[in-house]
């Protein structure tokens, strides 16, 4: 029956689901509505004169809702790739692969877009694939060709979202409104990008999840038998068989083998044959499978969200040691990030003592070291600060002096420390500077002070 639900097109195989509807996938409509509402609107609205997203990896520039980070943060990045490895794994060890079927920007597209706009000008699966098989007439030609033209639309509104998030969305709006001479390798990225979109929605499709994507894999090395996935409850539903006639001995199966549950599935699986890669967990099969339980007078869910120890011996689902572990770790690793977070300073400055110097006396009674400062505004605010030690007795003379701070830019100090010599009781002593605005310390460097002691 599987072969039913494709057709075979110059050597590629194409599905036709069947539109799916249920209780399951209307829930699935209000999700995937808020996460496209999210994705679209987050590069193009501002918070504290920022973007709410911007991942610019070509200016080293990054944005979460307000917080500016800078290539001096990398290890706040590298944690936060870290935060999201361990979540990926502790919610798949749990729930196995549902964040494909309701959260992944690519099923979210396919099913509730491009699919969407297929079901409505070509029809149900059982058009399409008549529509396919006739030869090009004027009717063809046409439902094609409108068809294609959205999809190259949604394509290239795709594609500037996605440049939004990496180059900015204000630097995206004059791509689109000054000439093309000055823009010319934005305006190709757009392109690009559009059409790399449109074929992976209009050819590529569920081949993204069945073959190209590595967290298919990666859930056959995570699940275990606890771990709750979209599954046939064989023990129920064997032997299969077709509806019996009132004469005849009934099935002792629930499953009527309608493969209905074949029929809807995006990537075109039996879910009967158990727990698959290719099963994205969207739960059309679930809702398909529920409305012919509710037409027979069966219970629902012969197919549901079970763990394997349910299914073969009945126990309760009862969550395992493992994602517990996984927990604790991810809480751990959230603490440590939300603490760095909290401590960030909105400026970050590096003092050193010049490199190949020494102490030099100033004077007879001080002692003075050389030292470089490089202070980093982390902000997209213009800052006026002052420098100066910690300790009121010691003293600054400048060679190189700054006192602002242009936006997202940084500022560079020369300059003597000096100290008297009746205050230096150790060869090498800590020394604390601070960066002052607006009477409030924004930040403190500490370094080392060399001087002989009397």
């Amino acid at each position: 029956m599987l072969q039913l639900n494709k057709q075979k097109s110059k050597g590629r195989d194409f599905l036709y689901p069947k539109k799916p509807s249920g209780r399951l996938y209307n829930y699935r409509k209000w999700v995937s509505f808020v996460l496209l509402v999210v994705l679209f609107s987050f590069p193009f609205l501002k918070f504290n004169g920022e973007q709410l997203v911007l991942l610019n990896f070509l200016e080293r520039k990054f944005v979460f809702i307000g917080l500016i980070f800078t290539p001096q943060d990398f290890f706040l990045f590298a944690l936060a790739m870290l935060i999201f490895i361990v979540f990926i794994v502790s919610f798949t060890v749990v729930f196995g692969r549902l964040w494909c079927g309701w959260l992944c920007p690519q099923t979210i597209f396919m099913e509730m877009v491009f699919r969407k706009i297929e079901y409505w000008i070509e029809g149900d699966a059982n058009k399409q694939k008549k529509l396919d098989a006739e030869p090009w007439n004027r009717k063809k030609i046409f439902k094609k060709g409108i068809k294609h033209l959205i999809f190259l639309i949604i394509s290239f509104a795709i594609a500037n979202t996605f440049l939004a998030y990496i180059i900015g969305s204000d630097v995206l709006i004059r791509i689109m409104t000054e000439p093309i001479r000055l823009h010319v390798s934005g305006f190709a990225s757009i392109w690009l990008f559009t059409f790399i979109f449109y074929m992976v929605f209009a050819y590529v499709r569920e081949v993204v999840c069945t073959v190209i994507c590595p967290y298919g894999r990666l859930q056959g090395v995570l699940l275990d038998n606890q771990s709750l996935v979209v599954a046939y409850d064989f023990t129920r539903g064997e032997p299969r068989g077709k509806i019996q006639r009132q004469n005849e001995v009934p099935q002792t199966g629930d499953c009527v083998d309608c493969n209905l549950c074949v029929q809807v599935c995006p990537t075109g699986i039996d879910i009967r044959k158990g727990t698959q890669l290719e099963c994205v967990n969207c739960t059309a099969c679930i809702d398909a499978c529920n409305d012919v339980m509710l037409k027979i007078g069966k219970p629902k869910n012969l197919i549901g969200f079970y763990n394997q120890d349910f299914i073969t011996t009945r126990k309760p689902y009862k969550i395992g040691l493992k994602p517990y572990a996984y927990a604790a770790v991810l809480v751990v690793v959230l603490m440590v990030f939300s603490s760095l977070i909290y401590k960030r300073e909105v400026i970050q400055t590096t003092v050193l003592r010049a490199s190949g110097t020494l102490y030099q006396p100033k004077g007879t009674n001080k002692t003075s070291n050389l030292y470089n400062a490089e202070l980093t505004n982390k902000t997209n605010k213009t800052i006026k600060f002052r420098f100066k030690p910690q300790s009121d007795e010691d003293e600054i003379d400048f060679i190189q002096k700054a006192d602002v701070l242009p936006k997202e830019g940084s500022a560079h100090l020369t300059f003597f420390l000096i100290r008297k010599n009746n205050s230096i009781k150790k060869y090498k002593t800590d020394v604390v500077f601070e960066v002052i605005s607006d009477g409030k310390v924004l930040s403190r460097a500490t370094t080392s002070f060399f001087a002989q002691p009397e």
